[in-house]
């Protein structure tokens, strides 16, 4: 009897992996047995990163020389920025940073097949200031922006979109969202740098299929619904009473209710904390916790027994608001997090590497004999 296929590969597991544990059930989040949450509260996104592509946490010495890696990717060559001003303004962000990273590929020796450690960070430490390169274009600012390439990952990314050096709040946030977003098994765009990277291709085709990936509206794409939400409530005296007009007619509450986890989103819990620690400093950050708190009552109230909590997209959305991100700028945020558990799934890939080749099913005619 012909074995039906599995619509999505839901449940089928695909790779052996020692980067990350995700239990839907019982909202865990681990990389390479540190809880994420941990990681996010009180690392580094450089010692995050490390932590990934290596195993261990970096030691000061390590920890040193992986910013200086970083700083010095983050330089973009003169044919680099030449491309990038060819493309016309009206191509999407993330396809004209797709097309950048394909570029960037400096020859034969990162053709070459396993990938590399060095290529890991070169393209994770690229990212940030392709992403603010093309930025400012479509939005007409100047550039170069003179953010100094010494500053840690998330203070950098910042001074480089926005032109001044941010503040230690917002650095805060963002840092730790960055840490959440890294590693998340085996989701579509990571699946997809790993069946690309098992046909011994480069590491940077790798994450171009990745980056395909994310860009679909049913993985990376903007949250901008929960904007959309906290913008329509506008204050927290609102938030119960628009909601519950929501409710009753049928309308979903963004944010809330994720295919994987089952309760509390492990990420979710991690960026609250954030957030109840610099309460008071900001609209959006007193905003988000107080309409958590009154959607959580309602959604128990109006669906019960729907397991519905916070997801990550709710706080990430929130976060992204304080720190005045545009949307345009959210997924290709999110691209340059994510980037660090492809890179260590490329590299992982490589160590046991056997070519991806599912079989299909299929369900047409056959031809009468």
């Amino acid at each position: 009897m012909k074995q039906a296929g599995v619509t999505g590969l839901e449940g089928v597991i695909a790779a052996d992996t020692f980067l990350s544990y995700v239990n839907g059930s019982e909202g865990k989040l681990v990389y390479r047995g540190h809880w994420a949450k941990e990681l996010a509260l009180h690392h580094s996104f450089e010692e995050a990163a490390w932590l990934l592509w290596k195993g261990r946490l970096p030691d000061a010495s390590e920890l040193k020389a992986c910013r200086e890696q970083l700083a010095e990717g983050r330089r973009l060559t003169p044919a680099l920025k030449t491309l990038l001003d060819a493309i016309p303004s009206q191509v999407p962000l993330m396809s004209a940073v797709m097309s950048a990273v394909a570029a960037s590929n400096p020859g034969e020796e990162s053709s070459a097949w396993p990938p590399r450690f060095h290529e890991a960070i070169r393209i994770t430490a690229m990212l940030p200031t392709i992403i603010a390169y093309r930025y400012h274009q479509i939005s007409g600012t100047h550039w170069p922006v003179q953010a100094d390439e010494q500053q840690e990952h998330a203070a950098y990314y910042l001074h480089a979109l926005f032109g001044h050096p941010a503040s230690e709040a917002h650095t805060r946030v963002l840092n730790a969202y960055m840490i959440l977003a890294m590693e998340h098994g085996l989701n579509a765009s990571t699946f997809a740098a790993r069946v690309v990277s098992s046909t011994e291709s480069d590491m940077y085709s790798a994450v171009g299929a990745a980056m395909g990936a994310m860009k679909g509206p049913l993985h990376g794409g903007a949250p901008s619904g929960v904007i959309t939400l906290l913008e329509k409530i506008g204050s927290k005296e609102q938030a119960e009473p628009v909601m519950r007009e929501m409710l009753e007619n049928g309308e979903r509450l963004m944010g809330f209710g994720h295919r994987i986890y089952k309760t509390r989103d492990p990420r979710a819990e991690a960026l609250r904390e954030v957030t109840q620690a610099l309460a008071g400093e900001d609209k959006w950050f007193d905003l988000a916790i107080h309409t958590e708190q009154a959607a959580i009552r309602l959604l128990a109230e109006y669906k019960p027994g729907r397991q519905l909590f916070t997801n990550v997209e709710f706080y990430a959305a929130a976060l992204m608001r304080s720190v005045h991100m545009p949307i345009m700028l959210f997924t290709p945020t999110f691209t340059a997090a994510r980037v660090v558990g492809w890179t260590a799934h490329i590299l992982e890939q490589s160590e046991n590497n056997r070519i991806f080749r599912p079989q299909s099913n299929y369900l047409g005619s056959l031809p009468s004999e």
